[in-house]
């Protein structure tokens, strides 16, 4: 009946997300005899959308209106809705669900999946997995419901309408036990199957399909085929999933930064020795330090080359953590420390050359590493060779620490040694109107007027003829005649004239794009 019978996953639900989340950051109201509830202006009406373990055990609940909530109980500690709060809050969990497999996504508004396959056996078994899990929140002041099993859908299903926990060998039996509302369709095909006298799973599953879909429509058998595991629905992990990651677990909290210094040393000797089975060396790695408050404190590092070595790694490392607007703090101690390998490329065996060349290219690229570290690679940049005529378009700024490893872009044009450069080194953007006079329409101009300077054309050539890119310019754009000109004065200018006379185009204009040097 099920798909794959090795996948697990595992379903985490925060039924008190939002109370929760208040009782953390002032403990006063953990403390307080009153009960905690958040509301929310639903058709202007004030109505509960949380409440605390406390307030639900009285009788409040969601949907319940603020008025019948106030009539019946005196002590109400009222809360208004945050849901951006309550989503960063929910990222955090995330975060912290890291230290058990690195696939976590959202299931929003309130709960996580996670796929263990794989990463059961660093806890023991399942069982100890969820009570490590339980037992962690639950000291952070965090409740939760879970439960394991063999697709997303159905590990959610447990967690949510059942008392959830590992679910084994009788899956299939406990998924016919459960009630309708797992299947979360329309309230109006649900109250159809309750009038028909279904009340649970099973006995939907065995009637036909056809006439389930023609009756309830085909949501109702996506539904049924995602909880039995007919229908594959992978989830969508939040992070990149690291290409290789190591990692070491204390039982003791790390407090000293020393001993995480020397910890993060054989972490990086360890994953470039599985980097050099692949051949290949990293152009991104992420260090994550996860707290034993649940606190998780990542520092990513990118490079220009791909990092073979630990001693490099270190380095780098050593200089984003100096460059830190907030210092990493080990605060109660860190119980995780992990190096992932987010981004590998190839790597090919060089010879050093005789005069030193290769040496001072690896001096220069650990010279740009280091700046990108330091000021965020978004402000070391490059310029890049594109393909394309259009001048303004024919260069681009990227990353410095980017791939520099492709140097085949050729410059267009391609200049010969000996003559003079067919493109300036300067251009404007956007190209600077200008006044000219012409002897005839189409040549070359005889002077032209330039931030109210005149300059007198003495030598010209051209034209260089460019047209528009159709694919991407607007309707109206017009083809250039491009010149180079030299004044009595020795300077030289790239101008051009856009439109033609010749094919009727509106008003010629003519603009100077760059000065040679």
């Amino acid at each position: 009946m099920f798909s794959n019978g090795s996948s697990r996953f595992l379903a985490l639900w925060f039924p008190h997300l939002p109370t929760d989340r208040l009782k953390r950051e002032n403990s006063q109201r953990d403390r307080s005899d009153q009960y905690l509830i958040v509301v929310d202006k639903i058709a202007n009406t004030l109505r509960l959308v949380a409440v605390d373990q406390r307030a639900a055990k009285a009788g409040l609940y969601k949907s319940m209106t603020l008025a019948d909530a106030r009539a019946q109980f005196e002590k109400l500690d009222i809360a208004f809705a945050s849901p951006r709060q309550d989503s960063a809050f929910l990222e955090r969990l995330a975060d912290w669900c890291d230290r058990y497999t690195p696939l976590v996504a959202f299931d929003d508004p309130d709960g996580l999946i996670l796929d263990i396959t794989g990463c059961v056996h660093l806890f023991g078994d399942e069982h100890t997995m969820l009570k490590d899990i339980h037992n962690r929140l639950n000291q952070q002041g965090v409740a939760v419901k879970s439960a394991i099993a063999s697709n997303a859908a159905s590990a959610r299903a447990f967690a949510r309408y059942s008392s959830g926990g590992v679910i084994g060998d009788d899956e299939e039996k406990r998924l016919y036990k459960l009630h309708l509302a797992c299947l979360e369709i329309e309230a109006a095909h649900l109250a159809g199957l309750k009038r028909a006298g279904l009340l649970h799973v099973g006995e939907v599953e065995v009637l036909p399909r056809a006439a389930l879909a023609a009756r309830f429509g085909k949501e109702l058998i996506n539904r049924l085929d995602s909880l039995f595991g007919r229908q594959d629905q992978p989830i969508s992990p939040r992070r990149i999933v690291p290409v290789c990651m190591v990692e070491r677990r204390m039982t003791e909290p790390l407090v000293v930064m020393d001993s995480v210094e020397l910890l993060l040393q054989s972490l990086g000797d360890e994953l470039f020795r599985q980097l050099q089975t692949r051949v290949q060396g990293a152009r991104e790695i992420e260090a994550s330090f996860f707290r034993v408050d649940g606190n998780v404190r990542r520092i990513r590092i990118e490079s220009g080359r791909p990092l073979v070595e630990t001693k490099t790694l270190l380095r780098l490392l050593k200089e984003r953590l100096s460059s830190l607007a907030e210092p990493l703090d080990a605060g109660y101690g860190f119980d995780i420390v992990r190096l992932s390998a987010i981004r590998t490329e190839q790597t090919h065996a060089l010879q050093k050359s005789l005069d030193n060349t290769r040496q001072e290219t690896e001096a220069f690229d650990a010279l740009i590493d280091r700046l990108s570290i330091r000021l965020g690679s978004s402000r070391v940049l490059r310029p890049v060779a594109v393909d394309t005529h259009i001048p303004e378009r024919a260069v681009m700024l990227e990353a410095a620490a980017g791939n520099r490893s492709d140097q085949s872009v050729q410059w267009s044009p391609e200049h010969y040694p000996g003559n003079p450069p067919e493109r300036p080194i300067r251009l404007f953007n956007p190209p600077e109107r200008i006044e000219t006079t012409s002897g005839v329409p189409d040549g070359a101009p005889a002077r032209f007027t330039w931030r109210r300077v005149q300059h007198t054309i003495v030598l010209a050539e051209g034209p260089e003829r460019i047209a528009p890119e159709w694919w991407r310019e607007h309707a109206g754009a017009l083809t250039r005649d491009y010149y180079r000109v030299e004044d009595n004065q020795g300077k030289r200018f790239w101008v051009f004239r856009e439109g033609l006379y010749e094919r009727g185009d509106p008003t010629p204009r003519w603009y100077l794009h760059g000065i040679f040097a």
